[in-house]
Parts: structure tokens; sequence; C-alpha cells
């Protein structure tokens, strides 16, 4: 069941990306480039013509809160089971492919250009999926007092690392009065980015640092397998 959640996920986001795609073609070729180039609502006037690019847009917004939300879901059933169980889960390191779905945050660049809208840059989070290869490497693996401390020591590193992405990145974005290149609009865009991409570093260190000390304390040396 969970597999197949998963291919209906990853489907539905290639889909989404190819209605936006025609929806796109459809405004370039048809409608004079509106709502792909930057549009001034203020003064326009909405007709039929706009309606793909408009629903496809909303979907693509949709898409990303839902993916937001799986993010969030996951994060905390694998906190609570990982409190349960005796051993790691079992996952495809396979998954980590899903760390792809980061580049869909450069979408961000056009979408913010053509309804400036910073909802996409979100998806560079998701670069922090690729650290479902790392968990895979260590399904199964026994939940002992030596895994436990390994954790704590990754989780930690990761943690302190995305917290300092943060802290400096709001230090360097306030040295002009807040504004980059006298711009709040672009301040939020570049805070956006380097807080998902905080987020991501936070998700992918943290399993690989705990693959990496797993490996370290095996009496063969595995770490460099």
């Amino acid at each position: 069941m969970k597999k197949f959640k998963g291919k209906i996920t990853v489907i539905l986001g290639v889909v989404v990306v190819l209605l936006l795609a025609a929806a796109s073609w459809y405004s370039i070729v048809f409608n004079d480039w509106r709502l792909v180039a930057p549009t001034d609502f203020s003064t326009c006037t909405f007709t039929s013509r706009d309606l793909p690019m408009l629903i496809s847009g909303a979907l693509f917004v949709l898409y990303v809160l839902y993916l937001g939300i799986l993010l969030c879901r996951a994060i905390i059933a694998n906190k609570l089971r990982q409190a349960e169980a005796k051993t790691t889960r079992k996952l495809n390191p396979k998954l980590g492919l899903l760390g792809f779905a980061g580049f869909f945050g450069f979408l961000g660049f056009w979408t913010y250009s053509a309804f400036h809208a910073v909802s996409p840059f979100v998806f560079f989070a998701f670069f922090g999926f690729f650290g479902f290869f790392y968990e895979g490497k260590m399904s199964n693996t026994l939940i002992d007092e030596r895994y436990k401390e390994n954790r704590i020591r990754a989780e930690l590193t990761a943690h302190r690392a995305a917290v300092a992405i943060v802290f400096l990145s709001l230090i360097l974005l306030n040295l002009n009065a807040g504004a980059l290149l006298g711009s709040l609009e672009f301040t939020l865009i570049a805070l956006t980015i380097l807080i998902s991409l905080a987020i991501a570093l936070d998700l992918f260190l943290t399993e690989y640092l705990l693959y990496r000390y797993d490996c370290a304390d095996q009496p063969d040396g595995g770490g460099e397998d």
C-alpha cells in the first residue's frame, strides 16, 4: 500500500508539471504570453483563455501543499515508530531518488516572475529526501544503545549545521535594512530558499552521518565500502 501511494504521488507530480507546461505553451502560442510573462494584475482583464494557466497554477500550488503535508506526516510517524520499534524500518534505498524533487524548486523563479508566487521555492527542502538512500541501507538495524548514541550524535550535528545556516542567513539578509538588492521581495525569496535548503541539509545529514557512524563502529571498518 505504501509503495502504491508513493507511485501515485510521483505520478501526480508528473501530471501536474505536464499540465503546467502545456498551459504555459498554450498561453505563449494563443494568449500573448499572459500569466507566463510578468503580468500587471491591476490593469489586466481575465478571459476564458486565462483558465488553463489559472487552473494548472492552482493545481501546482495544491500539490506543493500536499507534499508538505506528506513530509510533516512522514517525519512525525518516523519519530513515533522509532520510539517504539526495536529495529529500524525497512526502506528501499531507491526512495532516495525522491530527492530529485528538490529541483522543482527552480520553478519558483518562473512562478515569481509570472504570478509573484514564491511557494515553489519550498521544493528545495525535498533535497533532504536523498537521505532515504542511507536510511534504506540501514534497514532492519538493531536499535541498541550504540545505535541510539549514534542517532543523537548525527541529529545534533545536523541540527547545528541547519541552525547555523538559518542564523547566518538572518544576519546577512538584515545587513542592508532587511532589503536584499533593495527589495523586500528578493529578501523573502532568499530567506525561503535558504530555510528550505537548511531543512534539506538537516534531513539528509542526519541519515548520512548516522550511516557513517554506524559503519565506523563495525569491526571490519565497513565505513569505506
